[in-house]
């Protein structure tokens, strides 16, 4: 894909200046991948112990099936024995009424057809039983199976973030500092700005792209109260993406720590978007409808994701700890993206948002719903 090639570019482009920064990325970026895995074994868990539940359930329905056919069959010889019932033969040779031989004769054959119909019910119940036995125990071989993997991913999870805070705790002082340089921060959004540009001309060359439908939203100087985000449970809005100023909502819940154009270094440079103060591992939600064309680790961004929701709009989350898509997924309104991290250098958890308009950022909160 090409915006994938745009990004080994950038890194061979740049291989000769990296930063500490990029110390980081394998680290980073295999914290994402196991983080998703965890997240699709704890999928696959939950499904398995349903399926396990399920499978114990027919057992049981299988095995009381059984007593009440044995019951059955115990009445059936019981009754045999007190009434004594007559074979055919000796029916035949009682010199009996004709009339009444042949009516005893029909009764005996109906009793003893039900009789043999009972029997093989049972015995159909019998192997009935022993294949949800063996489907409760392969169910029950597939949970261990989920949970051994679960927790090899766990270790390797809990080893892959010791060896992040060795490298964090090894290059902290290079990190801080180049994150107060202009020029670094002024790299850093050159390269966002490019990848985007290059989503841009992808989508354009799309069959059946439109013309942008509306001019970038103006911009105010005038700032205005910043909304709460809301709980992961409240409603996404839906509808073109065009329609929804007003109507969003923020995707994590969290503490606006910084708006669109505050200054993030010592040089004045303004963010294209804001910061979300929030827990590690909180859910990141997408804004609007969409699909994935971005999901990779960036510089100065960390693990970053990008959907795209039609009418050249876009929007981007910053700094995840793990990256729960994948370029070409399609996800709904308020759909788990990701969850919060502290990556690509960032000191404090928290997501960094942005949305942007044919290419270019404005301010996401004019589009956030009180």
């Amino acid at each position: 894909m090409r915006i994938q090639s745009l990004q080994s570019e950038l890194d061979r482009q740049e291989s000769t200046r990296r930063e500490s920064r990029d110390a980081l990325r394998a680290s980073e970026t295999a914290l994402s991948d196991i983080n998703r895995a965890l997240r699709e074994l704890d999928v696959r868990a939950r499904d398995a112990a349903t399926r396990a539940r399920d499978a114990e359930a027919r057992q049981r329905a299988g095995e009381m099936a059984i007593q009440r056919r044995q019951a059955e069959i115990g009445r059936l010889l019981a009754a045999t024995y007190v009434s004594g019932a007559p074979g055919a033969l000796r029916l035949a040779l009682a010199g009996e009424d004709p009339a009444e031989s042949a009516r005893q004769l029909h009764y005996a054959a109906l009793a003893s057809g039900a009789a043999a119909r009972t029997l093989d019910a049972y015995r159909a119940n019998v192997r009935e039983l022993e294949s949800l036995r063996r489907a409760a125990r392969d169910e029950a071989a597939a949970v261990e199976a989920v949970e051994r993997e679960r927790r090899a991913e766990r270790e390797r999870a809990a080893a892959e973030r010791r060896e992040r805070q060795k490298v964090m705790d090894k290059i902290a002082g290079e990190l801080r500092r180049s994150r107060r340089e202009m020029r670094v921060l002024q790299a850093d959004e050159t390269r966002l700005s490019r990848v985007i540009e290059e989503i841009g001309k992808v989508l354009a060359a799309r069959p059946g792209a439109g013309h942008a439908t509306r001019p970038a939203p103006p911009q105010s100087p005038a700032p205005r109260p910043a909304p709460s985000p809301g709980p992961d449970a409240a409603p996404m809005p839906a509808g073109a993406f065009s329609t929804l100023r007003g109507r969003l909502r923020l995707p994590v819940r969290g503490e606006l720590a910084a708006r669109a154009g505050a200054q993030a270094g010592d040089g004045g440079a303004g963010r294209k978007g804001v910061f979300i103060r929030s827990a590690e591992g909180e859910s990141v939600r997408s804004v609007a409808a969409g699909r994935v064309v971005f999901a990779d680790w960036m510089r100065g961004f960390g693990n970053l994701i990008i959907v795209d929701h039609g009418e050249s709009y876009l929007s981007v989350y910053g700094n995840n700890e793990a990256l729960l898509k994948r370029p070409g997924d399609a996800v709904s309104a308020g759909e788990a993206l990701a969850t919060v991290g502290a990556t690509g250098g960032n000191e404090e958890t928290g997501l960094y948002f942005e949305l942007r308009h044919l290419g270019k950022a404005f301010d996401p909160l004019r589009w956030i719903g009180r």
